[in-house]
């Protein structure tokens, strides 16, 4: 990417006449204001080469089927290669019988830049600078439109003046309305977009109604969500008032994310007689992303209940279970029949930890992935690396997506499981290879680096860690009898775990050495501020500002003294039991009587219900917790 700018003072009105930045990013050139009027984030790169390889084998399916090949940049060398060295005379027989083809029978093609009267029309419904809609026109082929749409004139103007500048104004078309009320004006089959690409400043909730009545049927529809406090579950009751759906903070947030868009969209399909097919879900940096078709089918809408469940997690283990709203069943005829489900699959308390459950969900239980996409996918980026910047990150999250087990919702983590017991952590490979020994599938997760998705319930899953910890044992005296290590490994475990490596443990992106899981890519990335009209770029200054203000709003360190002063009023637990050998330099009271806490301490100060190994102020967040 390559950044320029002009140090004049910006005009008034128009295109970004003065002061402006130019950005290269793919084949294309774009135009900014210095200014924060019109947004852009170049983080999403990646993003934005996703839905270009996403879009590209989309348009390769779907014209296949009306005959027409198309042809994409570096593609075309690279298969010649691989005939030439594999199947010679297959290709001399094929050229043979190429020439003697009239020029009529010659097979319909369809380039980068070409206008392809039976290609897809493309929606971006909320286009700012454009970016996306040129990279389409210039890197996509076999499109017959692209409507580059905002509600901001300012941003409407920028989108002009940069398709002039690529020179794709015979297929991108600016466009200045609400994106909903433009996506209802096409409701009519005739007038539906074959792709429709919505990425808002957060959520995109109330565009989902507009989108799934606006895209044709088989049509593809791309959709970003960056409201992920909201679906990770700091707000479950804004994500339902959004989404439908109550987000549950665990670890498997991320995924929980994916499969509750997933629902939304799917649940808003069903008012139209349609639904949805997931063809590939990815979370990624600070935002989930999904790419569904939808259908028109009023039989298949039917069994859209049973595509969805509610999550049943521990508070206290992390253990989850899935309940199904609907019921789906066969009789001897071939007839499907539907039902409301039976449940729930869990007693009032937790069996491993006696805590109770929280309730979270709907969401989509179904594959969030159709795998032989994802491969065609996979396959187009590694054979031409050098079409996007971003193709190492590309290949390496569609290689994990490849992976992961796709009718296994959800997943722990290495970290959640042994801090629960108080353990040490094991190695990702032991413990896959202990589930893989015991008889499990397991595998990766690209939303997560230490993900353990696995069909093993949540019983063998303890019993692996029960044995896991036997060979790296825990002071069991110094567990709270109400805490979940104490009532999980008071059980003996039924399992025998065997964690010696196998050496299907280590998936092959990992041997492989694939770019999984991106490093941050610069300083203070993540989501930009939201673009204001006038909108002033943040100054040096500015920024040095926010820089030395960090952290200010914590409250400050308690002063020595009064802290020495404070925990001279407890006694020292080591003391009373005569092992203490720190003499009058021990920070709590060896008075030989019992002492009394002072009332000016609060009982949230005792040592303790703090950390032995830190025994300063904590955050109320940590407290009481075993």
């Amino acid at each position: 990417m390559e950044n320029g700018s002009d140090s004049r003072p910006c005009g008034e009105g128009g295109a970004p006449a003065a002061q402006k930045a130019t950005i290269t990013e793919g084949a294309a050139r774009i135009a900014f204001p210095s200014a924060n009027e019109v947004f852009y984030n170049p983080v999403q790169e990646f993003n934005r080469d996703l839905t270009c390889a996403v879009i590209t084998e989309f348009a390769r399916i779907q014209l296949e089927a009306k005959g027409i090949q198309i042809k994409v940049p570096g593609e075309k060398n690279l298969q010649k290669v691989v005939v030439n060295l594999m199947e010679q005379e297959e290709e001399n027989v094929e050229v043979k019988e190429d020439a003697n083809l009239a020029p009529g029978d010659q097979p319909q093609t369809a380039a980068v830049g070409e206008i392809c009267e039976e290609g897809l029309r493309v929606l971006e419904g909320l286009a700012a600078s454009g970016l996306r809609s040129i990279r389409f026109a210039l890197e996509v082929p076999g499109l017959r439109s692209v409507v580059a749409n905002d509600a901001s004139a300012q941003a409407v103007e920028l989108i002009r003046h940069n398709v002039l500048l690529n020179d794709v104004a015979h297929i991108v078309q600016p466009s200045q309305a609400d994106a909903r009320m433009l996506m209802y004006q096409h409701q009519k089959a005739s007038e539906r977009f074959d792709v429709i690409d919505l990425d808002p400043y957060g959520s995109p909730a109330t565009f989902l109604d507009a989108a799934v009545q606006a895209v044709s049927d088989g049509g593809l529809l791309c959709v970003t969500c960056t409201d992920m406090a909201v679906l990770a579950g700091n707000n479950g009751e804004t994500c339902y008032s959004k989404y439908g759906a109550m987000a549950l903070k665990s670890r498997a947030c991320h995924e929980m994310a994916l499969r509750i868009v997933l629902h939304s969209l799917d649940l808003r399909a069903n008012c139209y007689q349609r639904f949805v097919v997931p063809l590939l879900s990815i979370s990624a940096d600070f935002y989930v992303r999904v790419f569904v078709r939808v259908f028109v089918g009023q039989a298949k809408v039917k069994a859209s209940a049973s595509k969805q469940a509610l999550v049943f997690q521990c508070v206290g283990c992390g253990a989850f279970y899935l309940q199904r709203l609907g019921k789906a069943s066969g009789d001897p005829s071939g007839r499907v029949k539907f039902s409301a489900a039976c449940g729930p699959p869990v007693a009032p308390e937790c069996e491993h930890c006696g805590q109770r459950y929280q309730l979270g969900g709907p969401m989509w239980a179904e594959p969030i992935h159709d795998l032989d996409f994802v491969n065609r996918v996979l396959e187009a980026v590694s054979t031409n690396p050098s079409r996007f910047h971003t193709s190492e990150r590309i290949q390496g999250v569609l290689s994990v997506v490849t992976e992961e087990l796709p009718d296994v919702p959800l997943y722990y983590t290495l970290d959640q499981l042994s801090s629960t017991i108080h353990c040490n952590t094991p190695r990702l490979l032991q413990l896959r290879s202990a589930l893989l020994h015991a008889g499990f599938r397991v595998s990766l997760s690209h939303a997560c680096k230490n993900a353990v998705k696995t069909d093993a319930p949540p019983l063998a899953l303890w019993d692996i860690m029960r044995c896991w910890e036997k060979e790296c044992p825990v002071k069991r005296e110094r567990l709270s009898k109400s805490s979940p290590a104490f009532h999980i490994l008071t059980v003996e475990p039924r399992l025998k775990a065997n964690f010696t490596i196998r050496e299907d443990a280590n998936p092959s992106s990992r041997q492989r050495g694939l770019k999984r899981f991106q490093a941050n890519p610069e300083a203070n990335w993540g989501p930009r501020p939201r673009a204001r009209p006038g909108g002033k770029v943040a100054s040096a200054g500015l920024e040095e500002r926010r820089r030395l203000l960090q952290n200010k709003r914590k409250e400050p360190a308690e002063d020595l003294t009064r802290r020495t002063a404070r925990l001279k009023s407890f006694p020292c637990k080591r003391f009373k039991e005569g092992t203490c050998q720190r003499g009058d330099q021990c920070c709590y009271s060896h008075s030989p009587t019992e002492t009394v806490v002072s009332t000016d301490v609060p009982v949230t100060d005792h040592p303790y219900n703090q950390n032995q190994n830190s025994p300063g102020p904590r955050g109320a967040a940590e407290l009481g917790v075993d």
